[in-house]
Formats: structure tokens, C-alpha cells, sequence
């Protein structure tokens, strides 16, 4: 039943007081944003609490929503600010390295080195280009960084993007060729 209501008819439940419509529009879209924060700040359970503020931001900015957008680009747009904003206080803090063998392991294998077992030397080469590659991500221009999150770690179409980022099908694509391009200057010397 909650599908067959409209994000903006929810949004208006929201502004006349109905808390409940935007518990909706959480459990919509709150494990989406999870999925891309993720790609971002690496830790799933900082994740959540970027996610979670993103949503209380949200909610308290929901008067300024004009619905120029989809409900879900804005709550995205906030999200992804949100995780840059929690990475850049992180960068500021004092932390200690520790390599995260569930989340880099699959990945590295799958991507670098095939189903074979990695080596010692193999995981660290992976960590450390996962490293490099999340630092690149971070240093694309927010509209590079969106459409390669979404057409890469989302999955959406080109036509989905454009509709999310509300720009044509060519600027998409011209977006994701630049993304790529960028990333694979950047990371192709270090497969070497």
C-alpha cells in the first residue's frame, strides 16, 4: 500500500503534521542511501549514522523541499553531503588504520585477482587500492562522484540517472565517461 502513494503526496502528509508519511519515505529509500553512503565512508555502521542524519536534516529542511526534484534526489543530494561532511571530520580526527577483511576481501578478489586465494602481499596491494580508488572517487566534482555512484554501485540506467540528476541522457553519459576516465588515470599505475 505505502508504494501506491506519491513521495509528494507523502511529503505534504509530513508538512500538515502526519510524522507517520515521512516514516514512509524513510523506509523507502533508507536502505538505498545505505548502499551508496557505504561506497563512500567504507564502515557500514557509520553508514547508518550518516544515513540517519541525513534523514533528520531532511526532515527539518522539509518546509524548504520546493519539489523541483524527486523526493529522493533531494534526501540523496543531503545524504552524499553529509558522508563528505563525516569524511572530512574523520580526516581532521586522529585514527588508527585497520584493514576491514570482510569488506575489502570479496572485492579484491573478485575485481583483481579472480577466485584464487589471495597472498599476504596480494591483500595489502588491495587494501591499498581500494584506498587509493575510494581517495580518487572523493576528489571528482560532485556531479562526476554522483553518476558513477549510481551507474556503478546502484546500477541505474542511464535514462534512471538522468531522471535523478534531472539533465539529459548525453550529459550522463558524458558525466560517467569523464568519472572513468579520471579514475582509471589515477588508479591504472597502480595495477602495474
Amino acid at each position: 500500500m505505502d508504494r501506491q502513494i506519491e513521495d509528494g503526496e507523502l511529503v505534504a502528509r509530513v508538512l500538515c503534521g502526519d510524522d507517520s508519511a515521512f516514516d514512509i519515505l524513510v523506509g523507502r529509500y533508507r536502505c538505498r542511501l545505505i548502499s551508496v553512503v557505504s561506497r563512500l565512508v567504507k564502515d557500514h555502521g557509520e553508514a547508518e549514522d550518516v544515513v540517519q542524519e541525513a534523514f533528520v536534516k531532511a526532515y527539518r529542511a522539509l518546509p524548504r523541499f520546493r519539489g523541483e526534484s524527486q523526493f529522493y534526489t533531494w534526501i540523496y543530494r543531503i545524504a552524499i553531503n553529509t558522508a563528505k561532511n563525516s569524511l572530512a571530520s574523520a580526516a581532521r580526527r586522529p585514527h588508527f588504520s585497520t584493514i576491514d577483511l570482510d569488506g575489502i576481501l570479496p572485492q579484491v578478489e573478485g575485481a583483481l585477482f579472480g577466485s584464487a586465494p589471495l597472498s599476504p602481499e596480494e591483500f595489502v596491494r588491495g587494501g591499498e587500492l581500494a584506498s587509493q580508488a575510494a581517495q580518487v572517487m572523493s576528489t571528482l566534482p560532485s556531479e562526476l562522484q554522483d553518476v558513477i555512484t549510481m551507474r556503478e554501485f546502484e546500477g541505474l540506467s542511464y535514462k534512471e540517472i538522468a531522471e535523478e540528476m534531472a539533465c539529459p541522457v548525453g550529459t550522463v553519459r558524458s558525466r560517467l565517461f569523464r568519472a572513468r576516465q579520471t579514475v582509471e588515470k589515477k588508479i591504472l599505475p597502480l595495477l602495474q
